[in-house]
């Protein structure tokens, strides 16, 4: 089996690349031993053939777990080629890596990527000098558009069959050069001829990783004092300027840039995206544009008609019939409120919106009355008897139990725990599947590398670097890739507060709350989705200023140097199959852990004991079972928060084994397509157990609590201690306390005028903030005291 490494840049257009080469052939998991993912694919056109997608990576020097993971594969596991990716966009930096991996002795082959945009500027790259220069073949692509990518591959085949070494032609200053050969020479025959040269460079550049991949390691600190005292500079910085220097001369020989000095499309762009005063309300209005449409409209219509169809009482097919039927219902409403207001003696004229002085009322009546009995004689109005009905998944099985004689314990666990548990997590994929969409699009075409650098200017001001942003971002989805994302970053105390913060980004997990929170108890509002968005962004900033503050995390934040891609417009298949791959996580989580956690709920909550007697219960006794023990036990702590009704704490609670569990745990407890006997749909009833006040509460705090024992489970992996775990997740869970109390007493205060104990709590709490969030930085203090002290 041919084995083919592809090696390039963040941001090159190498995962495009990938999902080309291999299509569906694809295998997703982790490195051994480290949470970094691997991508393997088998090429299309050729079934004895491989590829890795390495990490993209800007060098081969361990600064981070990517560069580390990519080095160690390259070295230890000797791919037959290496499959180098560059933006030709941005051939000088991309090309320092390039360097690097033609000093293992592994054949490379380079493909210079975005040649459409290179000539639509009116650059220009001269593939066959740069190949000369380089020493190894060069083929130019696009693959977003496809082109040239299957001649690439062709080529990375036939150079792995040859089985050729590739080995490196540029040299740096003489100087440099003989000591790197003495370090060669030292290494003997333990490294293999054609390596010696990178492990050589990498003890002059004082590489303390590249040791644990040696038997013997040789003394190289005369040559290093040798050469530092000779350029006046440290190793790693020589090396690092000897590469630029070579890599200047060949961008001179081999690259033409257009003269006419004109801005490029994505040049034009950024002078509006990323403006000081316009980026961040433009960035606000994308996120509410694309929230609006994901949970209140597009999103929102077809998660109804999964919600109130599929895991319903069912659809009419393309909606013929849906107007009939609603016609019919409102009619048989309107006669069944005649027959009521002529039962209790009222003026039927009134019903029907006549006027109340009208002649001869007694025979209006009459004739009325008579067509609404005939109306409510014929019974409710069947659904299937308009149009072509689809019955949803409830009712199908509930037929099946019933054609079965199925026992009333199983028939419940199957329609009030997993079907009504499951089912209302799901109803919400479509939801889901929107925003995925819109942010696989905006990660795709180039703007969320723009809204990094946008942040980091913000974020740096809180004492966050914009490199946290990376894994916040990456959180959107889940919340467990987003903490592992935070290893790219190396300063310990920046990486331990973006582990901290990154779950106060809602993820798709809790996109159900929201939309459950917005459609049942504020009517669909378009503010509620959006602004749950910010809340987190908002947690972020607070929580970035309060903690810099402290001991434990004081310090300038981490340097940020990220390449912004050319903007382009993504395919439809990488589109999509992002949008799928991270739905397809979710779909999975909701059919093993909340499967699971729904049979809990629903065993916890339909059994219990009444007259000492355990046994089930039904829909009217559920306050007497040991879910509703297990809620009262710990709803008065939710009190303040305006929800210490058992129901909402244990949902609460739930949602730290799954954030869907919340939406689920509801719909049991509120018998989910259920409907109550005066009419009212379930998320109705669920709304007039809470304000609108408590509501918002409720859904501040599963935004900023504790995150999901799986996301839990990567803190305390990625904190690697337990009073840093612990740290974390109580800082959590206070900070989302004290904000939803503060929400709930003052939204309280300012809807009805009530003025409590609550309410000068949260006066305190608040207070606290500010002191927390203005108070000055002791170091800066120390220092101008300092500096004073040395001025007299």
């Amino acid at each position: 089996m041919i084995k083919i490494a592809l090696a390039g840049n963040p941001n090159c257009g190498k995962t495009t690349l990938f999902n080309a080469l291999t299509g569906s052939n694809q295998f997703v998991g982790n490195w051994p031993g480290v949470t970094v993912e691997k991508k393997e694919g088998k090429l299309k056109g050729h079934k004895d053939a491989v590829i890795m997608d390495l990490p993209g990576i800007y060098s081969l020097s361990p600064y981070t777990l990517e560069e580390v993971v990519a080095r160690n594969y390259l070295i230890n596991e000797k791919p037959d080629v290496i499959l180098n990716i560059i933006d030709g966009t941005n051939i000088e930096r991309n090309l320092y890596l390039s360097t690097q991996l033609m000093e293992l002795g592994i054949p490379v082959i380079i493909a210079v990527n975005m040649m459409d945009i290179v000539k639509k500027s009116g650059d220009q790259i001269y593939i066959d000098r740069l190949s000369e220069k380089l020493g190894c073949e060069v083929v130019e692509i696009s693959a977003l558009k496809g082109e040239g990518i299957k001649e690439a591959a062709d080529r990375a085949v036939w150079l792995a069959q040859q089985n050729k070494k590739t080995p490196a032609v540029h040299h740096f200053q003489s100087e440099v050069e003989t000591i790197l050969n003495r370090i060669e020479d030292k290494l003997g025959s333990q490294i293999p001829n054609e390596q010696k040269r990178f492990f050589a460079i990498k003890l002059l550049e004082k590489d303390d990783k590249i040791v644990t991949l040696m038997n013997v390691v040789p003394n190289v600190e005369d040559e290093i004092k040798e050469i530092e005292d000779m350029m006046d500079d440290d190793t790693e910085s020589i090396i690092t300027n000897e590469r630029y220097l070579y890599i200047s001369s060949i961008i001179d020989e081999c690259c033409k840039k257009n003269s006419k000095g004109k801005l490029t499309v994505s040049d034009r762009i950024d002078h509006v995206v990323t403006n000081r005063f316009l980026a961040l309300p433009i960035f606000a209005l994308v996120m509410i544009l694309v929230y609006v449409v994901s949970v209140t409209t597009v999103g929102g219509w077809a998660t109804d008609w999964a919600n109130d169809g599929v895991f319903g009482d069912g659809w009419h097919l393309f909606s013929i019939g849906t107007t009939d039927y609603e016609n019919a219902v409102e009619e048989y409403d309107r006669a069944e409120q005649i027959l009521v207001a002529f039962d209790e003696g009222e003026d039927v004229a009134q019903i029907m919106d006549e006027e109340e002085n009208v002649t001869e009322t007694v025979t209006l009546n009459d004739s009325v009355v008579s067509k609404a009995n005939e109306i409510a004689e014929a019974g409710e109005p069947d659904p299937s008897e308009f149009g072509v009905w689809v019955p949803g998944i409830p009712g199908i099985l509930e037929s099946g139990l019933d054609a079965l004689n199925c026992a009333d314990w199983l028939k419940g666990l199957i329609l009030d725990g997993i079907v009504a548990g499951v089912g209302a997590v799901l109803g919400f994929v479509p939801q889901m599947l929107v925003l995925f969409l819109f942010l696989a699009f905006l990660e795709a075409c180039g703007y969320m590398a723009r809204v990094a650098f946008i942040m980091d200017r913000i974020f740096r001001k809180f004492g966050l670097s914009g490199k946290s942003f990376i894994p916040m971002l990456i959180g959107t989805g889940c919340g467990v890739p987003g903490i592992m994302a935070s290893r790219t970053i190396e300063n310990d105390r920046d990486r331990k507060m973006t582990i901290m913060t990154t779950t106060f980004i809602p993820c798709s997990a809790k996109l159900p709350i929201i939309a459950l929170i917005s459609g049942a108890l504020f009517h669909g509002a378009w503010w509620v989705a959006p602004s749950a968005y910010f809340v987190g962004i908002a947690a972020i900033i607070c929580s970035g200023i309060m903690l810099k503050k402290t001991k434990m995390f004081a310090g300038d934040p981490a340097p940020f140097v990220m390449e912004l891609p050319a903007y382009h417009m993504p395919t439809v298949s990488n589109v999509l199959r992002s949008m799928w791959e991270r739905g397809w996580s979710f779909i999975k989580k909701a059919g093993t852990i909340i499967l699971l956690s729904t049979i809990f709920v629903w065993f916890t909550s339909y059994f219990g004991w009444i007259d000492g007697q355990f046994r089930m219960l039904d829909a009217m006794e559920l306050d007497h079972s040991i879910l509703a023990s297990i809620g009262n036990a710990i709803a008065w702590i939710f009190t303040p928060l305006g929800w210490g009704d058992w129901k909402s704490a244990v949902a609460a609670i739930t949602g730290l084994v799954a954030k869907e569990n919340v939406v689920g745990t509801f719909g049991i407890l509120f018998g989910f397509s259920e409907v109550a006997e005066n009419g009212t749909e379930i998320w109705t009833m669920l709304a007039a157990s809470m304000t609108a006040a408590a509501a918002y509460s409720f859904l501040v705090f599963n935004l900023l609590c504790a995150p999901c024992f799986a996301a839990m489970g990567a803190i305390k992996r990625e904190m690697n201690n337990a009073k840093w775990f612990w740290f974390a997740v109580g800082y959590q869970t206070v900070l989302a306390y004290a904000v939803a109390l503060c929400v709930y007493q003052f939204a309280t205060f300012f809807t009805t005028g009530a003025f409590g104990i609550g309410t000068m709590i949260a006066l305190v709490i608040t207070a606290g903030f500010l002191f927390l969030l203005c108070r000055p930085y002791k170091e800066s203090q120390r220092l101008n005291v300092s500096s004073v002290m040395s001025s007299k």
